[in-house]
């Protein structure tokens, strides 16, 4: 979780470090973050902020992962959505977070205060047209996952796996998350992740080195099992 303190200690490590200059006169929204931001080091399960905490930041992922979830009133754990590094999140529609952000492994990450970036956007339409983009590209993620959630199991773990292709950008995934966090983002039993995986590798359609790296082996396949 931030503190005040930790905050404070950052900014003015920042400004001993860095010499004042004037910010260009147009930036993208991820370089305006660069310019911006704090970074910012969280080690594996570490707290970022908290449900109901203010939503006074945004955050860009330099390295590691982030997962996004709330705790149910059955004291069951959703988790929401999974950051790795480039992507920006914390956007809130209330000044309040709805879900609770922490590291899955060692992490480090930008901090921005959020009214300087809403600032940024009103003086700057490149900024603010990417940041109505970004903010778009989340929801749709948002709804794409309440849709997932409707599906099998079978097509919750596959798409799982290609969703996770396709953001590393390779037939081979490293996952940095646990099979319970991955039963956690897709509604189900840790037991029936497993049991999938295992079905699918029986299938040839992915190998299973080890219980972290997972190869897809028949691309086209997946993605019928998957739709």
């Amino acid at each position: 979780m931030l503190t005040q303190a930790t905050l404070r200690s950052i900014r003015a490590r920042r400004t001993a470090s860095t010499p004042p200059s004037a910010p260009p006169a147009t930036h993208t929204l991820a370089d305006a973050i660069d310019l911006m931001g704090a970074p910012m080091a969280f080690g594996r399960n570490e707290e970022i902020y908290g449900e109901r905490e203010p939503a006074e930041y945004l955050y860009k992922v330099i390295s590691g992962t982030v997962r996004i979830y709330k705790i149910l009133a059955d004291g069951r754990r959703q988790i929401q959505a999974f950051h790795v590094p480039g992507d920006i999140f914390g956007f809130e529609f209330e000044n309040e977070h709805s879900f609770s952000a922490e590291a899955v492994n060692d992490a480090r990450v930008l901090v921005v205060k959020r009214s300087a970036v809403m600032a940024l956007a009103a003086r700057d339409n490149d900024v603010a047209r990417q940041l109505w983009a970004v903010t778009a590209r989340e929801l749709q993620r948002v709804q794409g996952h309440v849709m997932l959630l409707v599906k099998t199991a079978q097509e919750r773990v596959v798409s799982f796996l290609l969703e996770m292709a396709g953001r590393s950008g390779g037939e081979a995934v490293e996952l940095p998350m646990s099979r319970q966090d991955i039963a956690d983002y897709l509604g189900l039993t840790i037991e029936t992740v497993s049991r999938t995986l295992t079905s699918l590798e029986s299938a040839a359609a992915i190998a299973l080195p080890s219980s972290r790296r997972i190869v897809l082996r028949n691309h086209q396949a997946l993605s019928r099992l998957g739709s």
